[in-house]
């Protein structure tokens, strides 16, 4: 079962934006757990799927201009952020017959996406240290998605650890067929 606290007992904790960012960045599993009980918190995820690909296009977008840039990195959060949630839920909820639904999901891992934020550190002069940044960014963000899992679906961190395992498999097969149908030089 999650390791998070019991909302079913009690009022879910009402935190501001600001805080709820905060919590989640630092990965506070009552932000997730809150957010999850908290329908009107959707918009607020979408905010921070927002925000998190704003910090991309300005720390580590490269070579694209920052209009072009941003409107890639908000696509792509966007696209990511509900294909990560539906391949989830069909693991977690129809494939392992956890409980959960899409839209607690969404709320979810909307603010996992908290640790990108840390990417808008890239637009400094970081040098050799800036793949630094880019890995720690990322272990971050696997984290913040194993609790966020872990939270939405009332599981263990082990189940969540193997339920996101799992749903990086159809990520990874769009990836090999996209390689295979690019052509070669």
């Amino acid at each position: 079962m999650s390791t998070g606290p019991d909302f079913s007992k009690g009022p879910v904790p009402r935190r501001s934006f600001g805080e709820r960012l905060l919590g989640a960045l630092r990965l506070d599993a009552t932000v997730y757990e809150e957010v999850e009980h908290t329908p009107d918190a959707l918009g607020q995820a979408a905010g921070v799927v927002a925000l998190a690909a704003l910090a991309r296009a300005l720390g580590v977008s490269g070579e694209a201009g920052l209009i072009e840039g941003l409107i890639g990195e908000l696509a792509g959060g966007f696209m990511g952020w509900l294909f990560g949630a539906a391949v989830i839920w069909l693991i977690g909820v129809k494939i392992l017959k956890h409980t959960s639904d899409f839209q607690e999901l969404l709320r979810s891992l909307g603010f996992a996406s908290a640790p990108q934020l840390l990417y808008v550190l890239g637009a400094l002069p970081l040098g050799p240290l800036a793949p630094v940044l880019v890995l720690a960014v990322l272990v971050l963000g696997v984290f913040a998605w194993v609790i966020a899992v872990r939270q939405a679906l009332d599981v263990t961190t082990g189940r969540s650890v193997g339920i996101c395992v799992l749903a990086q498999i159809p990520g990874l097969i769009l990836v090999m067929l996209a390689l295979q149908a690019s052509p070669t030089p």
